[in-house]
């Protein structure tokens, strides 16, 4: 059966609505007309499943999934399904699909939900409340880790998406530049204790390696909750601050704060970072992970566990020797204070909008794209950690490269506030770190970041540390 390809909406429609872009990924927009609900032609239920194509297309490790969960469902003969991808950065896809989602003609039945982002969803009215589906789902309660469980859990105890993936996040560092640069011996494992520790092995690659780049971690504002997660919260988390204070406020102004800031104006000062061109703009978490890694160009990179799916042989970059070349360093705290390294966790889920028209049948395809058997190898070709403890202990998976370390790091990962201003402040976020960046002090970033918090959340709901 031949699946129609339905398009997001038009860039037109988006910058009339004054989008800000804050996501990584492709920079490439769609540029087809509004998504409007389709009817299969037979008279037969459709399904339309929205998620973010991140430049690959159909090549890409989400769409072969899709595909070949319909291909493989004993359904599809009385369901068709629509694939409505939407080509964005991953701020803009966010956006694109809240308006989506909030209009009743262009809402589609199933959508990829970034864990983050799913509390803003939920207190919006946007997300079906799953209870009665899971209840019946006899996996939920015997295969899925319990942590994922919480991730898609709202304030109100209800479930609103089904995890299909989490990862971890650390320091993937290039053995033999970091062996040349005498960091570390041949063969030796990389342990960064604390944050000098990164600082000296960046100083010794630029050293001895001056045609590499010492260290890369999104930057930018184009690279959206990849430089706010991966990047300012790992460093912020080191230092043993939150995001929120114990009541509950946004803080603004703080010691953790300026550290976290000073770190990253000693890595692009020093000349350790990419030239800014590289890391200002929506391609630069593959620019990194593609290009710079597989090359040989990049010593140290400061990324998620999912990266290695671009190097599989059906990946964006194949590269069979990574497992060999790179290490998957645990991130140190600030000063090798207690617990010594941080990770930030976050995943995705698939969830079924208000305003779907297929609810029954979107869940039962939901159910049969999480079977192990349609599962475990699309979790692999994604690069990412199952949400299934089955999965977990298949050994085709277990057996992959880097994935029982990057599952370790779990032990000590920490998660974004289940906060529905999340979604707002991660944009401060993201403009205060390409600030510091481009040159602006740390001080006055903090202090702009301070007032553009307070502007959007009410200066009742920030303080100072």
């Amino acid at each position: 059966m031949k699946m129609k390809k339905v398009m997001g909406l038009s860039l037109a429609v988006v910058m009339a609505a004054g989008l800000t872009a804050c996501g990584g990924g492709s920079d490439k927009e769609a540029s087809t007309g509004g998504n409007e609900k389709k009817e299969a032609d037979s008279g037969k239920k459709t399904i339309t499943f929205c998620f973010r194509d991140d430049g690959q297309g159909e090549d890409g490790a989400l769409w072969k999934w899709i595909q070949n969960g319909y291909d493989t469902w004993d359904k599809k003969d009385t369901v068709e399904l629509n694939i409505a991808p939407i080509v964005a950065q991953e701020g803009d896809y966010f956006t694109k699909v809240a308006l989506q989602l909030a209009d009743k003609k262009t809402c589609p039945d199933l959508v990829c939900e970034d864990t983050f982002q799913l509390p803003n969803d939920v207190s919006a009215g946007y997300l079906t409340k799953l209870d009665d589906y899971v209840k019946d789902y006899e996996d939920w309660n015997t295969s899925y880790y319990e942590s994922m469980k919480k991730g898609v859990t709202g304030a109100d105890g209800s479930v609103y998406g089904i995890p299909y993936c989490t990862d971890t996040r650390g320091l993937w560092y290039n053995r033999d530049i970091l062996a040349q640069a005498g960091v570390i011996s041949e063969g030796q494992d990389w342990e960064p204790k604390n944050w000098n520790d990164i600082l000296d092995a960046c100083k010794a690659v630029k050293e001895k390696c001056p045609d590499v780049v010492p260290f890369w971690c999104n930057s930018g504002v184009a690279t959206g909750e990849a430089t706010s997660m991966q990047t300012y919260e790992m460093l912020l988390y080191g230092t043993g601050e939150r995001l929120l204070s114990d009541d509950d406020k946004w803080i603004v102004k703080s010691q953790g704060i300026l550290d976290s800031l000073n770190f990253l104006q000693d890595i692009y000062t020093n000349g350790y970072g990419p030239d800014l061109s590289l890391v200002l703009n929506g391609q630069a978490s593959n620019t990194s992970a593609r290009e710079y890694l597989p090359e040989g160009k990049l010593a140290i990179s400061l990324d998620g566990s999912w990266i290695t799916g671009n190097w599989t042989d059906t990946g964006a970059a194949p590269w069979p020797e990574a497992k060999d070349v790179l290490g998957f360093a645990s991130m140190p705290t600030s000063e090798g204070q207690d617990p010594k390294t941080i990770t930030l966790a976050g995943g995705w889920a698939l969830s079924i909008p208000e305003n779907a028209d297929a609810k029954d049948e979107t869940f039962e395809f939901i159910k049969h794209l999480m079977d192990p058997e349609v599962y475990t190898d699309a979790v692999i070709a994604q690069g990412n950690i199952a949400t299934r403890q089955d999965v977990a202990g298949d050994e085709t998976y277990s057996a992959q490269p880097f994935k029982q370390i990057a599952t370790e790091f779990l032990e000590s990962a920490d998660f974004r506030p289940q906060n529905d201003k999340y979604s707002t402040v991660t944009t401060s976020i993201q403009t205060m770190v390409e600030s510091v960046v481009s040159g602006t002090s740390p001080e006055d970033a903090m202090t702009q970041y301070a007032t553009d918090v307070a502007r959007a959340v009410g200066d009742d709901n920030v303080t100072e540390k």
